[in-house]
């Protein structure tokens, strides 16, 4: 069982395509049909159904899934043990974060470790903070800088970089507006448009409001703060998102007594040896 066949495998089982695993593995269609034949004929069973342009694991093929994860999770850190022998801070640095994060809060971090290790080669994936959690058991990333999430996993280290308040907010022709005071139950008169409730963040709002026995008039909903900010820009009912967001049109809603806020932060995987390159960015982040 060679180790082409076996990415071959994974990339297929993770794009559900042929097509997708040869454009990600840089070869032919053809090359990649002829690694998971040999696999499958390796093993003496099909691995995956082809039902017209559907690819789907069969129950072996989601049998060998989880192990073809670890062998190559295995092989990446052995690559990595072998690179950092030399001490030195280099080789490529697989991270994932957030587009909010990326956009308002990594750039400086960024910069200074460019500038303080060159030889570094960063690989970022702009994923939901969810996502990330999947990407580093997976060992498909290295780090990922994103939302804490409110129950922690207890595989993944959870590091707190920066608290992040998050303001209630609309435009100021919004009725909301008009009082110098609101309540909770009075925002679920009107329209709300927030990140999708099974998010992190989402889930922040949820709690919020149903521990206060109240429901949300929800008529949108977006994983996109950016997105979220531009619909409650145009007068499409309130919103909650992070201060660093409030710009005009918008304006802040006083809600007393009521202060949410979300942690951002590093996470990685507890099990998994880090490299040089990812230990100096822990450094320069926290």
């Amino acid at each position: 069982m060679d180790t082409q066949s076996l990415e071959a495998f994974l990339q297929v089982a993770e794009n559900a395509s042929f097509s997708a695993a040869a454009e990600a593995l840089h070869i032919t269609q053809p090359a990649v049909s002829k690694r998971i034949a040999a696999l499958e004929q390796q093993l003496g069973t099909s691995l995956f159904d082809r039902i017209g342009r559907q690819v789907s694991l069969t129950e072996a093929g989601h049998a060998l899934l989880p192990h073809a994860r670890a062998i190559s999770g295995h092989l990446l850190q052995a690559r990595q043990s072998i690179d950092d022998l030399s001490g030195q801070v280099a080789g490529r640095l697989r991270l994932g974060t957030s587009h909010h994060i990326g956009l308002h809060r990594l750039p400086p971090v960024l910069r200074r470790y460019s500038e303080s290790y060159p030889e570094v080669a960063l690989d970022i994936d702009f994923m939901d903070s969810e996502q990330a959690v999947d990407e580093l058991t997976r060992c498909k990333v290295e780090l990922a800088v994103v939302t804490l999430a409110p129950e922690p996993e207890p595989n993944i280290v959870y590091t707190p970089v920066w608290d992040d308040p998050l303001d209630f907010m609309a435009t100021a022709e919004h009725p909301l507006s008009r009082g110098d005071e609101l309540s909770l139950a009075a925002l679920c008169d009107y329209p709300v448009i927030l990140p999708g409730l099974s998010t992190f963040t989402g889930r922040i709002v949820r709690q919020l409001f149903e521990a206060r026995d109240l429901k949300l008039d929800i008529t949108l909903s977006t994983n996109y703060l950016e997105t979220i900010r531009m619909m409650a820009a145009v007068g499409l009912g309130w919103t909650l998102l992070p201060r660093t967001m409030l710009q005009d049109p918008l304006v802040p809603l006083k809600v007393p007594g009521v202060a949410p806020q979300r942690q951002l932060g590093l996470l990685y995987h507890r099990n998994r040896r880090l490299s040089n390159a990812a230990e100096a960015f822990i450094r320069q982040l926290v």
